[in-house]
């Protein structure tokens, strides 16, 4: 079990953990300290034990309002998720095949066979 040194408040301690989770326990060290620094500022050289319960409690308290939010936006999500969804507007677009213009082409070119031969006729 690996022993790591770890800087809260301006002080070192040795603290033991799990192989492989020296990482994790530096990044929860690093926010323990980053709020007992201001304490120690603005107090001075407090007992370790005071300095320790004070960041941990102001940790707390930011964990704390953390969930509280998490909670208030997971039972928003619940709200809107219970809600119909709004009615897709179905939008339809015209197309029109290529048989079609093929088609027409065809027609128009009998019409038009149609109009010469009865020109043909009114003028014979």
């Amino acid at each position: 079990m690996p022993d790591v040194t770890v800087l809260i408040g301006g002080r070192e301690f040795q603290v033991a953990c799990q192989a492989g989770e020296e990482h994790f326990l530096q990044s929860a060290a690093a926010l323990l300290n980053a709020e007992a620094d201001p304490l120690v500022q603005q107090m001075g050289r407090m007992p370790e034990a005071r300095m320790l319960l004070m960041s941990g409690l102001m940790l707390a308290d930011k964990t704390a309002a953390l969930e509280d939010e998490n909670r208030q936006l997971k039972e928003r999500l619940a709200v809107l998720q219970a809600q119909p969804a709004a009615p897709v507007e179905k939008v339809e677009v015209p197309v029109i095949p290529p048989q079609v213009f093929e088609t027409l082409a065809e027609i128009a070119a009998r019409a038009e066979a149609l109009a010469d031969r009865i020109e043909e006729r009114a003028e014979g």
